[in-house]
């Protein structure tokens, strides 16, 4: 996606070099926009840190924006500053919002049953993958065909949270399921193949480097959209994986279905994990490898 503005292409340019996700890039973008538009689209280089703190205090007290949207804006205006304007911020620590510590939901045994049992088809599969691997929704839904390893029941994950690698065990009620759903996805895209198309995006400089990977089995998502969509960095017909809104909306609707009254979203089922975990006795320094004891 290219902007009418030379100097919004300039900063995708650098998220792009320095190897920001496109989320990210999109917020990043949404907020310095909102930002130039609020001081009367002047150009950032004019602004400093005055104008930045009236920003940030117009959205806390005009906006009442959320502790965690506030952040973002910060998060933004920091990286505008320091890697695109080169003159970083300085003495705004204080203007960054603090998080209220919070007790995380997490359902009890019998609740997660029920929520499974709400939930059909992939949806239940990628959200048992989710408790009972313990896995971020992001984590679960970038899942590669390569990195489900059936021999050795691990799985591998790519870039997760800090951009850290790490291989977990894959609980063993998984494994069958998986490898159904695996047949049904290889089909899907042997389809794609055939009209044209099959290719998903690389991470990093991998395209230019294996430029047949991106049509190989092995780089498939375990868990594709349901439709071809237009790739918003180099325009090409791909599957990309599931949206998160997908699984979101599948998990609460299942925990109204199950009568559950607590706000369930895909990160309760990690935060279940690690529970559960530990109450089957697991060193809480180790809940990040093996599974918990799932009801699947």
């Amino acid at each position: 996606m290219r902007y009418k503005s030379p100097f919004l292409n300039e900063v995708q340019r650098v998220l792009r070099v320095r190897g920001y996700a496109y989320q990210t890039e999109k917020t990043y973008i949404y907020w310095i926009r909102y930002y130039i538009k609020f001081h009367q689209d002047q150009h950032p280089s004019t602004l400093a840190e005055p104008e930045v703190e009236r920003f940030l205090s117009y959205l806390a007290v005009n906006r009442n924006v959320a502790v965690n949207t506030q952040n973002q804006a910060f998060n933004s205006l920091i990286f505008l500053y320091r890697h695109v304007l080169n003159k970083p911020l300085v003495g705004l620590d204080a203007c960054r919002a603090k998080r209220a510590r919070k007790l995380p939901a997490v359902l009890n045994r019998p609740e997660m049953k029920a929520l499974l049992y709400e939930l059909q088809g992939h949806n239940r599969l990628l959200a048992s993958l989710m408790y009972g691997v313990g896995l971020r929704v992001s984590e679960a839904l970038r899942i590669r065909v390569k990195d489900l390893d059936f021999h050795d029941a691990r799985l591998h994950i790519h870039q997760g949270k800090g951009s850290k690698d790490r291989v977990v065990p894959l609980h063993p009620a998984l494994i069958l399921p998986l490898q159904r759903h695996l047949s049904m996805v290889k089909q899907l895209h042997d389809t794609d193949v055939a009209a044209g198309y099959g290719e998903v995006h690389l991470p990093n400089a991998l395209e230019r480097k294996y430029p047949k990977a991106a049509r190989s089995w092995a780089w498939q998502y375990v868990f594709p959209s349901q439709k071809l969509s237009a790739d918003p960095r180099s325009d090409k017909i791909r599957r990309h994986h599931l949206h998160p809104s997908t699984i979101q909306s599948a998990i609460k609707t299942a925990a109204k279905r199950a009568e559950i009254h607590k706000l369930v979203g895909p990160h309760t089922l990690r935060h279940s994990f690690a529970t559960h975990a530990i109450e089957n006795g697991l060193e809480i320094h180790r809940v990040k490898g093996p599974p918990a004891k799932a009801v699947l």
